[in-house]
């Protein structure tokens, strides 16, 4: 293939690795050193991937949550431009801002459909087996190329601006990548089976509805905890959705699945554990109530998780 999604990775990892460069020549940054070996951590894992050996990357991430939670991640010191000239370039620049932005899921989506099985020779322009990702990839390339374009600026002042964005958000940006694995952890451990033996114990399962109440609910509440929905499924699913929804109300399995995984989602509205969607646009947007997007989420996350609830009920033996 032309465009691996290895490509993609590698491509990450230097960033990283340039941020934690520019990390530890900050002198202005008091904890400068532990913030460049927080991000130089984070580039092993996309520059070494499958190749760190998984004791070794079990001992890595241990490394960043102990730097993270010790709060040695701390910004630095940037060098914006003045407002007068930051307001002059948006106002000669307008809507045309926009463009690198939209032009990301515009490539996504053309590359992950139009270029599914184009190929040029025997290779394939994009990998087949990660299609959607490398087309991401490639979309954030052309992001870049577009605004330096339109701010006649150079790549290196993206790379700044990277390291400023990583400075806002901190930490919480690998928390998801933390999280998506917790599900698989949880079920390992069998928390499966002791979410099953406590909701039949305590729960009178004999009415169909209290049963989609409970598995829905229960979604919902394990992403606030977890903050990720592909967390809470395998532990409701396998504790609820499996041996009650589907081995004893013969629910259609896929049913359950997909409005299991809107209900997970109802819990992403409402948790600061959902970082990428409720902390990092906080940061990012520099507003004043860290809480301001979950607020906003609430009065749509409530009544759907109720709608999500009477429709899994009414259709979940079609």
């Amino acid at each position: 293939m032309i465009v691996s999604l290895d490509y993609v990775y590698l491509l990450v990892g230097v960033l990283l690795a340039i941020v934690a460069v520019m990390s530890v020549r900050d002198k202005a940054n008091p904890r400068r050193f532990t913030t460049a070996a927080f991000w130089g951590l984070y580039a092993l894992v996309y520059l070494l991937g499958e190749r760190i050996p998984p004791l070794a990357g079990g001992v890595l991430m241990i490394a960043m949550a102990l730097i993270a939670g010790f709060g040695w991640v701390r910004a630095g010191r940037h060098d914006a431009l003045p407002d007068a000239q930051r307001q002059a370039s948006a106002a000669r620049l307008g809507h045309k801002l926009l463009i690198p932005a939209l032009a990301v899921p515009a490539v996504t989506v053309i590359g992950s459909t139009l270029l599914k099985d184009v190929k040029i020779g025997e290779l394939f322009v994009l990998d087949p087996k990660n299609l959607t990702l490398a087309a991401l990839g490639v979309g954030a390339v052309v992001a870049l190329a577009l605004a330096c374009r339109l701010t006649r600026s150079t790549p290196m002042q993206g790379v700044r601006e990277l390291r400023r964005l990583l400075d806002a958000i901190g930490w919480a940006l690998v928390l998801p990548h933390f999280l998506a694995v917790l599900g698989l952890l949880f079920t390992e451990a069998g928390v499966s089976k002791a979410v099953a033996h406590v909701v039949t114990s305590y729960v009178n399962m004999d009415l169909r509805f209290v049963a989609v109440a409970v598995y829905c609910v229960g979604m919902a509440l394990f992403t606030i905890v977890m903050g990720n929905g592909f967390a809470a499924f395998p532990v409701m699913a396998g504790g609820v959705g499996i041996p009650v929804l589907v081995g004893i109300y013969h629910a259609n399995p896929a049913i359950m699945a997909a409005i299991g995984m809107f209900s997970a989602y109802c819990g992403t509205l409402m948790t600061p554990m959902a970082a990428t969607f409720n902390i990092v646009p906080v940061a990012l947007l520099e507003l004043p109530d860290r809480h301001a997007v979950i607020r906003a989420q609430l009065p749509t996350a409530l009544p759907l998780l109720v709608a999500n609830i009477f429709l899994l009920y009414f259709l979940m033996d079609r």
